[in-house]
């Protein structure tokens, strides 16, 4: 049976879905974009800030699952501008040292004009 996954310490939902769902040994993650849970606001206008909140609260809801980055078996990431990539790359290989699988495509808006938004299967623990 699935389990709803929610922590305080990552962005609400902004919408009719959950955070995160675990089943069957995995978690699966919404796609989290740069808003900072504390404030309920995006808090940096570059990429690299950007993505650096997008990695905490993906560090944040993978551990509230039982979960973490180093046990991601897949990403996929938005930008907003591919012109961004090797920024955000930077700052992603910094977390995602196990190397898992990945998506990275380039779309025309993101969720509150954000620049990355990244969503993540993991193995739990």
């Amino acid at each position: 049976m699935a389990e709803i996954i929610y922590t305080k310490n990552a962005p609400d939902a902004i919408g009719p879905y959950s955070q995160a769902i675990k089943t069957s040994g995995l978690v699966f993650t919404s796609g989290q974009i740069a808003i900072n849970p504390a404030t309920g606001n995006v808090e940096s206008d570059t990429i690299e800030g950007q993505t650096e909140q997008v990695m905490q609260n993906l560090k944040h809801l993978l551990e509230a699952a039982g979960s973490s980055l180093e046990q991601a078996v897949k990403t996929v990431c938005f930008l907003a501008d591919m012109n961004d990539f090797a920024a955000f790359n930077a700052i992603y290989g910094k977390y995602f040292t196990g190397k898992p699988a990945r998506s990275c495509v380039a779309v025309k808006t993101l969720p509150k004009n954000v620049l990355c938004e990244v969503e993540v299967i993991a193995e739990t623990k």
